[in-house]
């Protein structure tokens, strides 16, 4: 059969098709049996695979025989119900199929004329999940502002940051670049330090402000107003600033009305990263964290994290996309098309970093109407839900303590330290992360506050239910005993 397989057959795509989807639809059946973090140590694959590509075709079956032996162990299985590391990235069937039909279609969407669909599909179901949220028209399509998809939230405050650059040098004069600041707090993601590397932003005009337990972690307005004061009585440019809804560290929330108050007198673009928790922001309750989001010139949010929605889905929202074409558009002869030519249309190419660009629409698509927002504002309140039970679980052991407020589905605690010894305490929850994670039952990753070495156990994954969070807490349980018993 392997000899007999075409460069593409509608039959053959069927047939193996349907092998890949059982195998897929078991993997997931399965998927408890794996340990969550891959147990290999580097290089193990070198050792079990060929120098060199084969030179006649291998069947179908040998190669996903070797994708079970060879593959899977060194695969950390971030769908698995106990995983519980770093922030959820959600899979599911509504996403799944729509990822699929992409890959069918296969298409490079860069401007309107080479797939219509893919660009009116995106401009449709941007603007549908804005209105989700409930942001400001501003931000939508009908206006002059509107949404594209980037792959990752670094893409976006990349993007937005070069818009803001050159929006800035335009009024200044491009030989100022060296005078730009851009502000963030110290649990703004690191993104942002690395688009303003690319963007030229030299790297001592990068403010990033302290934050402490006082401040919940969040970014303290008068802190910002000080340094801008500073920096223009220094001659220098404020020109961006970068806020979180949901912190990775954390999940602070900076105050956005404050934050954008200072930023629009001081004429800084305000971008808004809720990357992890702009997803909950689709629940009333929690739409308050939103707020202040007028103020913005630009938003985003990964629909790939918590909104089951496959990898890559990264929503950017802009105010202005004149700012945004102005940075990034070319128009070599050879893209040009009378469409693109009467202004008449949106061409995404000049939206982003890349020229070519996936249908990705198609899984956000699906997956707003195969389950519907009601359906996922129940899934986000399933996690909150059991992660507030995961913290009640902490708070009635005396050998632990939460260590930040629990204000989405994430919770960061730690072993308390004996005697008042710090150094001996994140020692100890470093030494227990390491050991946890050893076992395959669980996978949870850590984080540092206020020099606190502090765990940090986020729930998010499309099949975690109760059970898997108190199995997480009896194996924490059960470790820090006998690490505190040696």
């Amino acid at each position: 059969m392997a000899d007999d397989m075409k460069p593409m057959d509608s039959e053959q795509l069927r047939e193996y098709g349907h092998k890949m989807v059982d195998f897929i639809a078991d993997y997931y059946k399965n998927i408890e049996n794996f340990p969550v973090l891959s147990q290999v140590q580097p290089g193990y694959l070198r050792d079990l695979l060929p120098d060199s590509a084969p030179n006649h075709p291998e069947s179908l079956q040998n190669v996903l025989d070797d994708v079970e032996t060879k593959i899977l162990p060194g695969v950390t299985h971030w769908q698995s119900p106990d995983y519980f590391a770093y922030f959820p990235l959600n899979s599911s069937v509504a996403g799944f199929l729509g990822e699929m039909l992409s890959a069918g279609i296969n298409m490079v969407g860069f401007s309107w004329i080479t797939s219509p669909a893919a660009t009116e599909l995106e401009t449709i179901v941007l603007d549908w999940l804005a209105k989700a949220l409930k942001l400001p028209d501003e931000f939508l399509s009908t206006g002059n502002g509107g949404g594209v998809i980037q792959g990752t939230a670094s893409e976006a405050v990349l993007v937005v940051l070069l818009a803001a650059r050159d929006q800035v040098l335009r009024r200044v004069g491009k030989d100022s670049i060296g005078k730009l600041v851009a502000y963030s707090s110290d649990q703004t993601h690191s993104s942002l330090l690395k688009a303003c590397k690319i963007g030229g932003i030299h790297p001592e005009n990068c403010r990033v402000l302290k934050t402490n337990s006082s401040s919940k972690y969040a970014l303290p307005p008068e802190s910002l107003s000080e340094s801008i004061s500073q920096d223009i009585a220094s001659g220098l440019i404020p020109f961006f600033l970068c806020a979180t809804v949901g912190t990775t560290s954390s999940t602070a929330v900076d105050p956005l009305p404050a934050l954008g108050k200072i930023s629009n007198s001081n004429g800084l673009w305000f971008h808004v990263d809720a990357a992890y928790a702009g997803s909950a922001c689709i629940c009333p309750e929690y739409r308050h964290y939103l707020n202040g989001i007028e103020e913005a010139n630009s938003f985003n949010m990964n629909a790939h994290k918590w909104f089951l929605t496959n990898f890559d889905c990264s929503a950017l929202w802009v105010k202005d996309r004149r700012a945004l074409i102005q940075s990034l558009s070319t128009n070599p002869e050879f893209l040009r098309n009378k469409a693109s030519q009467e202004n008449t249309v949106v061409d995404y190419k000049d939206w982003q970093i890349p020229l070519g660009r996936r249908f990705r629409s198609l899984k956000l698509w699906m997956v707003l109407r195969l389950y519907g927002l009601e359906k996922l504002q129940a899934y986000i309140r399933n996690h909150i839900e059991l992660a507030r039970k995961f913290e009640e679980l902490v708070k009635l052991d005396s050998r632990f303590e939460v260590v930040a407020p629990r204000t989405f589905s994430l919770v960061c605690f730690r072993v308390l330290p004996t005697g008042n010894n710090e150094e001996r305490a994140n020692s100890l929850n470093r030494e227990l992360l390491e050991i946890v994670n050893s076992t395959g039952k669980l996978f949870i990753s850590h984080t540092v506050l206020s020099n606190k070495y502090v765990l940090r156990l986020a729930v998010g994954a499309p099949l975690t239910e109760e059970k898997h969070v108190v199995g997480a807490w009896k194996t924490l349980q059960e470790k820090a005993s006998s690490l505190l018993n040696s």
